[in-house]
């Protein structure tokens, strides 16, 4: 039997047999189909999320209280002291900005609006650590740190609440735990990122925050963020930081009662969440494959669908699909289908004549 002759018969027998053909290329259709829009989805979150992180800045490193290990208890406070320590060239060459900070949950309100919020206490250094820019306004100086000013700098979502604009918003007065604070600047959007949303936040200085809002000890921080000189120094201002800190904690190697975090380490936790997501959304896409194969247009449509709904709703999420996940998905479906049609037709092919017709 020719090629043709075999395509025609093969397109007879669809014809033939209209439901069933309908209902198995449908199976197809969605199988393949969300295939392509689980793997595109959980490729797009992994770009935001990864992309969110970068944006931190690749040259940044993250001191908190506290060990990984168990065996140190009662670790001793991260204190302004420390963070000054840090800061000294001949000590830690490889680090060039340190941002001591306080933070806690604080009610903010205007007008009758009322939010809460995460309020930080932050020095000066802050805005070239963490790379702040400014809508409008300036950023806390030093004069404000030693006169303890009751002066804030709104992120952009915050403004948006109790003002409903990010502009013309520099000299009003909002109160923050019932105690009056001026505006003085509004932050550029950066989207969620790190341990918070940086623009769901106020900066107040660090002097202020501490006598008056958060109520910590005069020398104790509960963070000190850490600017390398670049992204290849991390390391080696890693190393000076644990070396500075185990000196003034009197702690010996092995039981430090710090902890270190870099961006790396944060983007290969999300890359492996990620990535575990990704292929958990595409193993339960798969297993409607076994009903049949090509739907790569329905699986765009289904990742575009989800990538506008993600975008009215305010959420940074931009599905990627890729040609690895079309050829994934049409493979798979190709060798199923290949199994599923070639094994039984080489069993019957192999049977004797008389058998096949005994069975009939």
């Amino acid at each position: 039997m020719s090629l043709w002759n075999s395509i025609f018969e093969a397109l007879d027998s669809l014809s033939s047999n209209k439901v069933r053909s309908g209902l198995t290329v449908l199976g197809i259709v969605i199988g393949v189909g969300a295939v392509i829009a689980m793997l595109a989805i959980g490729s797009g979150a992994q770009e935001t999320i990864t992309g969110s992180i970068s944006g931190i800045g690749t040259n940044l490193l993250f001191v908190m209280r506290g060990s990984i290990s168990e065996e140190v208890r009662n670790p001793q406070p991260l204190t302004f002291s420390d963070a000054m320590a840090i800061g000294d060239p001949f000590a830690a060459p490889s680090v060039i900005g340190v941002a001591p900070m306080i933070s806690g949950t604080v009610e903010v309100s205007f007008a009758g609006e009322s939010i809460f919020t995460q309020g930080s206490g932050v020095t000066p250094d802050y805005q070239m650590v963490r790379n702040v820019d400014l809508l409008e306004g300036e950023f806390i100086n030093e004069i404000q740190m030693l006169g303890r000013s009751a002066v804030v700098i709104l992120g952009p979502d915050v403004a948006e609440e109790l003002f409903g604009r990010t502009e013309g918003v520099v000299g009003e007065t909002v109160r923050i735990e019932g105690q009056p604070f001026r505006v003085i600047g509004v932050k550029v959007p950066k989207g969620g990122s790190g341990f918070v949303n940086p623009d769901d936040e106020v900066l107040i200085p660090m002097t202020t925050a501490q006598a008056r809002l958060l109520r910590r000890s005069r020398d104790s921080v509960d963070m000190i963020l850490v600017q390398a000189i670049s992204a290849e120094n991390v390391a080696m201002a890693s190393e000076e930081i644990s070396t500075i800190l185990r000196s003034r904690h009197r702690s010996p190697i092995g039981e430090d009662d710090f902890t270190i975090f870099t961006q790396q380490d944060f983007l290969e936790t999300a890359t492996t969440i990620t990535n575990v997501l990704t292929i958990f959304l595409g193993g339960i896409a798969a297993i409607s494959l076994l009903v049949g194969g090509i739907g790569i247009l329905l699986g765009w449509g289904l990742s575009e669908l989800v990538g506008a709904i993600a975008a009215a709703s305010n959420t940074e999420l931009v599905p990627s699909m890729g040609l690895d996940a079309v050829l994934l998905a049409t493979l798979f479906s190709t060798a199923v289908g290949l199994f599923f049609g070639l094994y039984p037709a080489k069993r019957a092919a192999d049977l004797e004549p008389v058998e096949a017709l005994r069975y009939e």
